[in-house]
């Protein structure tokens, strides 16, 4: 009876009967909780969106905290222009790309066709797939703004918008119709899909291939002006700290909806239980960045401290859905240390990432990837890696997966950025690096000087 009751009270509040007199019956009633649950997973689902897209924020805040205040005004247009432009292409072909029926079963890619063709069933828009357009736009939105870190202060403006369009359009999509094209439609396997790949809210698929595109990036465009002297690395300071952590903080904010907001859904509470993995690879990853710092330059660095964060919400994305807390802990320790190492490293070889793009998204992405084949738990869904006696079948899917994205991403962004170099040019002259991009690019500045 109390079944029934609440069965009522969930029809009565759906407003599926337009006449209050109507009868009550088991199937209205059933009909009435499915409608209320669609439309409940179909809210969660956009309100993660919603915190996906204010990661833009996060994004601009830490990429202007990092560099220097003349370049300030330049950070915040690229973060503003690449969703913005992101979007439409997104829409134009590269959802359809993404999504869509594959050309050749398994290896090749959607169909060049407007997002509407997938969106619209029958003549009217289907608000469940809609739903799940909105959230894939975020995400393709999170790749291109990763690249605009990397690049940052020596790259042309004209060239970075270029390549947002190219990379959410075409560079994105491709890579994410191997992993992810059945989660519009299941019958639509991928490649990676049929092998078993597990990268649940984008590791590789999203971070690593912004990553990698990022490295192509500074590789054709060489180091700042002042950078490397007599085998030397010279430090150059970001300008402001203080938005820097806030841009930290909002990205963390922006992770809950990211990685729980994968689900799609709210039955079972399986979000809450990413939110927790989530959140203690983050705290792991800050820990042990700073502890790293504290032994190499024998004081705590707030910089690699701030990416350590990062680089263990980057790692945790792609098993967050598959391991247990003391897993995450354990992935989000590795990718702190990891990436104080790797941006050490791409000093070495003079690979000038001024906000540590790359290491964050590119080689932590990497490792988070490769960590589902480790640490991945039948108990959490899916199956057992190779740490929980799943064998190493699951961590040979995994390492495939993570070298398939770095070819593609790497290799077309190269291609990208080497064709804008020679011919509309991809660097500024070196009068406008020194007096800084946000006056001779933009014609503003970020902080003028009151006369």
């Amino acid at each position: 009876m109390r079944i029934l009751v609440l069965l009522t009270l969930a029809v009565a509040s759906s407003g599926i009967w337009a006449d209050d007199t109507a009868p009550v019956t088991a199937e209205s009633a059933l009909s009435a909780v499915a409608t209320l649950r669609d439309e409940t997973n179909w809210l969660w689902t956009c309100i993660a969106g919603f915190l996906v897209f204010f990661m833009q924020a996060g994004f601009a805040l830490v990429e202007a905290g990092f560099t220097r205040a003349k370049n300030t005004v330049n950070i915040l247009m690229k973060n503003f222009m690449d969703f913005s432009l992101g979007s439409l292409a997104f829409w134009l072909i590269g959802f359809a790309i993404m999504f869509g029926p594959q050309v050749v079963s398994g290896f090749g890619f959607g169909s060049i066709s407007l997002a509407d063709s997938l969106l619209i069933v029958d003549g009217k828009p289907d608000p469940g797939k809609f739903t799940f357009f909105i959230f894939q736009l975020v995400f393709a939105g999170t790749a291109a703004t990763i690249v605009s870190g990397a690049m940052a202060e020596r790259t042309k403006f004209v060239d970075y918008v270029i390549f947002s369009v190219l990379i959410t359009a075409f560079v994105y999509p491709v890579f994410g119709s191997l992993a992810w094209s059945n989660l519009f439609d299941p019958d639509n396997k991928g490649y990676l899909v049929e092998a078993g790949f597990i990268d649940f809210a984008g590791s590789t698929v999203v971070h690593s291939v912004g990553g990698w595109a990022g490295l192509a990036g500074t590789i054709v465009l060489g180091p700042r002006l002042g950078k490397y002297q007599d085998g030397k690395v010279l430090p150059i300071l970001g300008h402001n700290m203080t938005i820097a952590a806030l841009g930290v903080f909002i990205l963390w904010l922006g992770w809950f909806g990211f990685n729980p907001g994968s689900t799609t859904s709210v039955g079972g509470g399986t979000f809450a239980i990413i939110a927790v993995t989530t959140n203690f690879a983050a705290a792991a990853g800050a820990v042990s960045s700073m502890l790293v710092t504290w032994i190499l330059f024998k004081k705590p660095d707030i910089g690699l401290t701030l990416n350590g964060a990062l680089a263990g919400l980057v790692a945790i994305t792609a098993p967050c859905a598959n391991v247990s807390i003391s897993s995450a802990i354990i992935i989000g320790l590795v990718a702190g240390v990891l990436v104080v190492f790797s941006v050490l490293f791409f000093d070495k070889i003079k690979v000038d990432d001024p906000v540590g793009a790359v290491s964050v998204h590119g080689v932590c992405g990497a490792w988070g990837t490769i960590a589902a084949g480790l640490f991945a738990e039948e108990a959490f869904g899916g199956v057992n890696g190779l740490f929980f006696g799943g064998g190493i079948d699951q961590l040979l899917v995994q390492l495939q997966g993570v070298g398939i994205g770095f070819i593609w991403a790497f290799g077309a962004s190269l291609l990208i950025f080497f064709a804008l170099r020679f011919t509309i040019g991809l660097r500024v002259s070196e009068d406008e690096e020194i007096q800084g991009l946000d006056i001779l690019e933009h014609g503003n500045e970020a902080y003028p000087i009151s006369k």
